[in-house]
């Protein structure tokens, strides 16, 4: 199967997102409750319906970029943000793998678990390239097996350090304390710096 537009829009239009917990995750709002530079380039990339980024915005953040590959979450995302953030937020419809820029912050949130684990390598170089210097990808991964059929596509702690030790240092990848009840024991946090 391909996980392309088509795929995605197709699940957005029909509201079949189960893995949409409706609101930012707990584990994220306290990470971001923490950040006091307020102008970090942020991206989140296949951003879903982008509840980090709206909690981002009210908290006052100035540069937000959320990408993703659906063109009919895009075309949604523009008419809710656009009115009233559309200085502090760029929505950009593509491939992630195509994207450039830099980036102080990355956000992971249920991207990862969405690709086709071939591509776990290439998540990582990628990540990698689009930081900044100092640079921190940080978020949320699930630490738990869904089966073969996904998305989501799960993944134990031990594979993902093998993906991201190449590419970055592993400051925090520790099981999340603060997850939602549905999801306690299966996430970890993660907080890596680009080498």
């Amino acid at each position: 199967m391909t996980f392309n537009d088509d795929y995605w829009s197709d699940l957005y239009n029909k509201d079949e997102t189960g893995w949409d917990i409706g609101a930012i995750s707990t584990p994220l709002k306290e990470y971001f409750d923490q950040i006091e530079d307020k102008n970090l380039r942020i991206l989140i990339p296949g951003c879903g319906n982008a509840y980090e980024a709206e909690y981002l915005l009210k908290a006052g953040f100035t540069s937000i970029t959320l990408v993703d590959i659906s063109r009919a979450l895009v075309e949604q995302l523009e008419r809710r943000f656009y009115p009233t953030y559309q200085q502090q937020l760029t929505l950009v419809h593509a491939d992630f793998f195509e994207l450039e820029g830099n980036y102080d912050l990355i956000v992971e949130q249920t991207f990862f678990c969405a690709l086709d684990p071939k591509m776990r390598r290439d998540y990582s170089l990628k990540m990698n390239q689009l930081l900044s210097e100092n640079g921190r990808l940080a978020g949320v991964m699930f630490n738990r097996s869904f089966g073969d059929d996904g998305p989501p596509f799960g993944g134990t702690k031990d594979e993902y350090v093998e993906h991201f030790s190449d590419h970055f240092n592993l400051k925090h990848f520790t099981d999340c304390y603060n997850s939602i009840p549905p999801r306690q024991g299966s996430e970890l946090f993660i907080c890596l710096t680009k080498k």
